[in-house]
């Protein structure tokens, strides 16, 4: 199944490192959202979306990415890190990308979400000048990254037994 992770990651790079652990394990290509050409979906099986996230979802130029993109078919994930861990993205930080994903016809798999390094200023404001998971996304949040990818590899094949 070929794959591709499409993401924005650049304050501390924390989506890059979780996106890289992920293509390792699916054998993915590595598209930053200004690389990816949409024409390119039909290259793909599965497509994995992701970015830190900022002010409550992901990043706007992913958001405008697959608003422009034509609808397709295919499955896809979603990934993300953020300064607040949350242990089921599901009703919250995803809610836009997922819906947009959605209308576009795309099939969501699962979702994936690990603390992230922040250093952004409201919330130092907020935390008395402190940063949030400094360290983060650490050795153990990348070894999830790993299990997650595996995890979609065992549900796309056992699916496709059906």
């Amino acid at each position: 199944m070929k794959t591709a992770i499409v993401y924005i990651s650049y304050h501390h790079k924390n989506t890059e490192k979780v996106a890289r652990e992920m293509a390792v394990v699916l054998g993915a290509d590595l598209k930053k959202v200004g690389t990816f050409n949409t024409k390119e979906l039909a290259d793909y099986d599965l497509l994995g979306f992701g970015s830190g996230i900022y002010m409550g979802k992901h990043h706007n130029s992913l958001l405008e990415l697959v608003a422009n993109m034509p609808a397709s078919n295919k499955k896809a994930f979603i990934l993300s890190t953020s300064g607040f861990n949350i242990k089921k993205p599901k009703p919250g930080f995803h809610k836009a990308l997922r819906t947009a994903l959605q209308r576009k016809g795309l099939e969501i798999i699962d979702e994936f979400n690990c603390p992230g390094y922040d250093t952004y200023i409201i919330v130092r404001l907020l935390r008395g000048g402190r940063v949030l998971n400094k360290g983060r996304p650490n050795e153990d949040d990348l070894k999830k990254a790993q299990i997650f990818a595996k995890n979609l590899i065992n549900k796309l094949n056992s699916a496709a037994v059906l």
